[in-house]
């Protein structure tokens, strides 16, 4: 049974995603918290399974919550939650951190994928170095990398490319490898960093 613990300075939006959560299989105990300092004392007292912070954007507060309460429990699953064109904020965050993302319109689906995701990583994961310093995505690969940096899931990046979900998924392992990187959350950082994506 999986503990969530939210973080967001809006009430409306804690007691929003606190319904969406709660009709989520297998999430047993949902808490909301509205500021990082909160975040930290309760997540000091009591460890949860994963935490949802909010971002806005221009508005720091998600983005350092994630980064003081990863620095202080790098063991947390942290999965930030904003605006799909907020690249910003995502680009931050998982700087900061955090596992992954979600747009704010998320679906069920997309939700329960997230937390087994998050949960299915039992490691901070930590971006390595490609070989190649000069790593050449093709054309179809950033595309699919700047779907995955908007929130966008395979589903909605096909339908958009004209692809299967499963080319999709394919392109997606290929730049993963050429990146050197694991996972989404980790592509989008490194495309971020080296500039791919903006």
């Amino acid at each position: 049974m999986t503990t969530v613990l939210i973080c967001d300075d809006r009430r409306s939006v804690r007691e929003g995603l606190t319904r969406v959560m709660s009709a989520v299989p297998g999430v047993h105990r949902i808490d909301c918290v509205a500021h990082g300092d909160e975040l930290l004392a309760r997540f000091s007292r009591q460890p949860v399974d994963v935490v949802l912070v909010g971002t806005q954007r221009a508005v720091p507060t998600g983005v350092e919550a994630t980064r003081r309460l990863v620095a202080a429990h790098p063991q947390a699953n942290v999965i930030v939650f904003g605006a799909p064109d907020d690249a910003g904020s995502i680009a931050a965050a998982i700087a900061g951190g955090a596992r992954g993302y979600l747009r704010w319109d998320a679906s069920r689906p997309e939700l329960v994928a997230a937390l087994a995701h998050t949960l299915a990583s039992t490691a901070v994961p930590t971006p390595r170095a490609p070989t190649d310093s000069g790593v050449q995505l093709t054309e179809r690969e950033l595309q699919v990398l700047r779907g995955m940096s908007q929130g966008k899931s395979n589903g909605q990046i096909g339908r958009e490319l004209y692809l299967s979900e499963d080319t999709v998924k394919t392109h997606a392992r290929r730049l993963f490898r050429k990146l050197g990187v694991r996972d989404r959350a980790q592509a989008v950082a490194h495309g971020f960093r080296r500039g791919l994506v903006s």
